[in-house]
């Protein structure tokens, strides 16, 4: 079943299922302010690995990041950061990262700098952006874009590899990786961190470094890639509301984030679950 064929009378514990487009799937809660706690892990689990996100509406939030830790940990083990087990993705004053600014992210992967690489990353808004404010949250589902890629083109983005630097607190490290890899299970799927377009101001922005084919080919692969990453086949954009909880798989999506109005009341928190066994990163750089 995929989420284009997905029976919109499918419930999960009396919770209405429907797809989203083009990929992922909604629960929503079948009285307003339903309690997650009571939906059942293995069966969201499979949902996630199914359909690769998502999206519980409705439903009561949780009160603060304790209460979002602790369904977390329901999912597995939290795969833990220097600030602890839950970020939080709020504008600052004075940034001193891009993920605390208001500006466009582009599309990546979560744990690309760390030992282990996270299998879902669970979002909660606690508060949205305005109406017209942006700030979607952007995902590319890679195993659909190889799907659908002109095999000249994925030839090309098969000899690619990306190398990635960062040297900032805890994003720090490096890793270099083929364009196209496989995933726990054998499975292909595309880890890329997108550049950032020319002129663009963009806080700690990583050094990229792309190779594999001649250079006079990489405008090619960069051109292509991103074309076919951000087809609307392969992209869902996530307009948050108060309250949403979006589930998504780390191992197989890309996601980045669009502006949004600075000062506008974007509120996210985000916990990273690793799999079981955790992925253990082997395209980092260790020194």
């Amino acid at each position: 079943m995929t989420s284009s064929t997905l029976d919109t009378t499918d419930h999960l514990s009396g919770h209405p299922v429907s797809a989203l487009e083009p990929f992922g799937v909604r629960v929503d809660a079948a009285s307003p302010g339903a309690g997650l706690a009571g939906l059942p892990i293995a069966g969201l689990r499979e949902l996630a690995r199914r359909h690769h996100l998502v999206l519980l509406r409705g439903f009561t939030g949780f009160a603060d990041a304790a209460a979002l830790t602790e369904w977390s940990a329901r999912w597995g083990e939290i795969g833990m950061w220097p600030y602890g087990a839950v970020l939080e993705l709020v504008e600052h004053d004075e940034p001193d990262d891009h993920i605390f600014d208001h500006r466009h992210v582009p599309l990546h992967w979560d744990g690309m700098y760390r030992e282990q690489i996270a299998e879902f990353q669970i979002f909660q808004c606690v508060s949205a952006p305005g109406e017209g404010d942006g700030g979607r949250t952007t995902f590319s589902q890679t195993e659909a874009v190889l799907r659908d890629a002109a095999p000249e083109h994925r030839e090309l983005w098969e000899r690619v590899t990306g190398r990635y630097r960062r040297a900032v607190s805890d994003y720090a490290g490096e890793c270099v990786s083929p364009v196209v890899t496989t995933r726990p299970g054998g499975r292909a799927v595309i880890r890329y961190n997108e550049p950032v377009a020319a002129g663009e101001i963009f806080l700690n922005q990583p050094d990229l470094e792309f190779t594999g084919v001649p250079g006079e080919l990489l405008p090619e692969f960069h051109r292509t890639l991103r074309a076919a990453l951000h087809d609307p086949r392969h992209l869902y954009a996530h307009g948050w509301r108060d309250g949403d909880v979006v589930v998504a798989d780390n191992y197989t999506l890309l996601h980045g984030r669009e502006a949004f109005t600075s000062r506008s009341p974007r509120h996210l928190r985000r916990v990273h679950v690793l799999g079981a066994p955790p992925l253990e990163n082997t395209a980092l750089v260790r020194r």
